[in-house]
């Protein structure tokens, strides 16, 4: 018997797009010692990080749970923004973390410590270039452009806990992209684009910076986060225009990643600003 999803349609419909196996990733990642406690993979869902939100909000949901969906139907980035992709073409997850023993100050780092794992990550397994555009997106290039595959958004849940989601288109087609400027990491030129792998890699990379950085009580210096985000950031060096809440915006280049994870940007008038957020939009090219 063909299994079959939510919808009827066959898992194996699209035989470019095999299922996740979760018995497979659970057998991988979830081991003694270990930062993650479960990995959970559903057909579909609305949002991954805001099931996840709503399971730890209780305090009872246990650090180190992951949550995968082969089809989200209302993901979302910043502001947001929507993110939908034909199923299991790529991957979207969300993690639950509890750094209780890091200043909440300092929990600001998470995604971009995400974004620095997940480049890591997909650079050793899929043998794709990523760069980071501040805050939380991944870059790759097609066709000698740069083009978003992927994103992260953190969020709170309960008092002591911060739900991080990542999104990364991973075969989607030319025909299939949201808006021209976005891409994936077939699209890039990957070697790997085998679902499983590219999570294992993304998940342990992940496990490995966090470990670091709650060693250092979150100071991203200590732990080489801060200058690890900067070397692969694509963003500094770059003239930006930061769109800031309130219908303000600041035009300078962006010279540098503060201890707090912000954005400095050098105006024209001399002064050093920095954006803690906003939408950042690149003006000139690298």
């Amino acid at each position: 018997m063909t299994p079959r999803d939510a919808s009827g349609d066959s898992r194996w419909s699209d035989l470019d797009r095999p299922p996740l196996n979760a018995a497979a990733l659970r057998r991988a990642l979830v081991r003694e010692g270990s930062l993650w406690s479960d990995v959970e993979v559903v057909q579909h869902t609305g949002s991954t990080n805001s099931d996840l939100v709503a399971r730890a909000a209780s305090g009872e949901t246990p650090e180190g749970v992951v949550l995968v969906a082969e089809e989200q139907t209302s993901g979302r980035g910043r502001l947001d923004r929507r993110w939908t992709a034909p199923p299991r073409s790529g991957l979207f997850f969300s993690v639950l973390l509890r750094p209780a023993d890091v200043p909440v100050t300092r929990w600001g780092w998470l995604p971009l410590l995400t974004g620095v794992a997940v480049a890591t990550g997909l650079s050793r397994a899929a043998g794709v270039d990523t760069a980071l555009k501040w805050p939380n997106d991944l870059l790759v290039t097609v066709a000698g452009e740069e083009r978003k595959a992927g994103g992260i958004l953190a969020e709170r849940s309960g008092e002591h806990g911060v739900v991080v989601g990542v999104g990364i288109n991973v075969t989607l087609r030319a025909d299939e992209l949201p808006v021209p400027q976005a891409a994936s990491l077939a699209l890039a030129g990957a070697t790997v684009t085998d679902r499983d792998p590219l999570l294992r890699a993304m998940l342990r990379s992940l496990e490995d910076w966090y470990s670091r950085w709650r060693a250092a009580g979150g100071d991203p210096a200590a732990c080489g986060l801060q200058e690890t985000y900067a070397a692969g950031c694509a963003t500094l060096g770059r003239v930006v225009r930061a769109e800031l809440p309130g219908d303000r915006s600041i035009t300078g280049e962006a010279v540098a990643v503060d201890g707090d994870g912000r954005l400095v940007i050098a105006t024209k008038e001399g002064v050093q600003e920095p954006v803690g957020a906003g939408d950042i939009v690149h003006l000139r090219p690298a």
